[in-house]
């Protein structure tokens, strides 16, 4: 008997295991948003818009719940495109777009530009968007931060790293920003004092960093297989996902659900998302790359929560695809 109802136990939780893991093959819907495929996307953090460059629409803002096309926007009069790195601000009343040396703002509501700027002194590698557009911070080759208020024009530089700067985030308050490099450091400061909070030290080059939308857990990965989430307030480490690949390059990574959960994206069409307390997966999807592509594979750029009853990606396929969601 004892032995019948201990198969029992392991059976049932195999099940709510398979359940809780379970990947879905096919979207509940697909809709094409850039043709030939995308450089780069931002999905708004609730899943109603998305913000797309590409090939042949420049940069283009979409309305999600209704799949309408909403302005296009060029940084050079229909020139060829070269922005690489697009952003929407958390309260989705801004957008952010930008090139190796400048970047543009621009308003969701009315499609007029906000603001044109050049940076001379060293290529952009990546940029971020305070809540309401008001903060913008960006990192560079030569290792260099760059936080600005756009209202008062105060302008913070802080030579943090020795080389050159692979990711950032900020806070949607614009306070806080994190920032990691290829001299395998990730740094934590505030942005009114100029003070580092806290150092990270890795052993290998920072590949991917992201904040909770409101500073209290950070993100931190390397190049090979060190993928930590910290505890901002108590300066502690909280999780270290657990996967078997040798190693894992984020290209897409959000916290959702108040931090609950972390949903990532990689080169190879994957889609996770994980317990950001034990660090466990808890399903997955796989996006669909486009049918002439070859090899057969997609970079998510992009992915959120929806509804909370739907994960919504973009990748370089071009496509909009909505997955469903197991109750979490």
């Amino acid at each position: 008997m004892q032995i019948a109802n201990t198969f029992k136990s392991l059976l049932l939780l195999s099940t709510l295991l398979l359940s809780a893991c379970e990947q879905y093959s096919q979207p509940s819907q697909q809709f094409e948003h850039a043709v030939q495929g995308a450089f780069s996307t931002d999905i708004s953090q609730n899943g109603d818009y998305s913000l797309i460059s590409s090939i042949h629409h420049g940069i283009s803002l979409w309305d999600n719940r209704n799949n309408k096309l909403l302005f296009n926007w060029y940084h050079h009069n229909n020139q060829n495109n070269d922005v690489f790195i697009v952003r929407l601000s958390s309260n989705n009343s801004v957008a952010l777009s930008a090139s190796r040396n400048e970047f543009a703002l621009w308003d969701t509501k009315t499609g007029k530009s906000l603001g044109f700027y050049k940076v001379s002194d060293s290529p952009i590698r990546d940029i971020q968007l305070s809540e309401n557009g008001q903060y913008v911070v960006y990192g560079q080759v030569n290792g260099k931060l760059v936080h600005i208020n756009l209202r008062n024009g105060r302008r913070l530089e802080a030579p943090l790293h020795r080389e050159k700067i692979n990711s950032i985030d900020m806070s949607s308050n614009g306070r806080y920003v994190l920032s990691g490099g290829n001299d395998h450091q990730a740094f934590l400061w505030d942005t009114e004092t100029a003070q580092v909070i806290q150092q990270f030290q890795f052993d290998q080059r920072i590949s991917m960093v992201r904040l909770e939308k409101n500073g209290r857990f950070a993100f931190i990965a390397d190049t090979q297989k060190a993928s930590q989430i910290w505890d901002l307030k108590t300066g502690k480490l909280k999780s270290t996902l657990i996967y078997h690949a040798r190693q894992s390059i984020f290209s897409s990574v959000r916290f959702v659900k108040d931090g609950q959960y972390l949903l990532t994206g990689n080169a190879t069409k994957s889609v996770v998302l994980w317990d950001t307390n034990t660090g466990l997966q808890v399903q997955d999807w796989t996006v669909t790359p486009r049918k002439e592509t070859r090899p057969k594979t997609a970079v998510v750029y992009s992915a959120t929560l929806w509804d909370d009853s739907a994960i919504v990606t973009e990748s370089s396929a071009g496509l909009l695809e909505i997955w469903p969601l197991a109750p979490l």
